[in-house]
């Protein structure tokens, strides 16, 4: 008897194991706790600790205030002020020479970006 859906179910089995993985730049790994995008600094701190380096890039505007109306609604079910300056912060941390650089972009309180750079030192 042939096993018509055999192959049907590994390739249904092999999409889930490929699409349900996290992405790596969304999160990041600080011993054996989890910081993703969308944390705060405060929480970022905590888990992760102080960064090696913490530059500042400059600023952004946004629409309205953190948390509020998002840009996908409409002007006039929004409401605050028309425009609000976010500062931009990149932390680096290094977690040693047998590890990447984490660089983790912050616009205002909230992690918008984690990438990876060269080895540590």
């Amino acid at each position: 008897m042939r096993r018509w859906w055999l192959l049907p179910m590994l390739a249904l089995a092999a999409l889930l194991v490929v699409g349900g993985s996290a992405r790596a730049d969304d999160t990041l790994r600080c011993g054996s706790r989890l910081v993703r995008t969308g944390d705060g600094k405060d929480k970022v701190r905590s888990l992760c600790g102080d960064p090696t380096s913490v530059s500042f890039v400059g600023t952004i505007g946004r629409r309205g205030y953190p948390g509020y109306a998002s840009e996908s609604q409409y002007d006039y079910s929004y409401f605050g002020p028309a425009w609000v300056e976010m500062p931009v912060e990149i932390w680096t941390y290094n977690f040693g020479s047998s590890k990447l650089l984490r660089k983790l972009r912050f616009i205002g309180d909230e992690l918008v970006e984690i990438r990876t750079d060269g080895h540590g030192y």
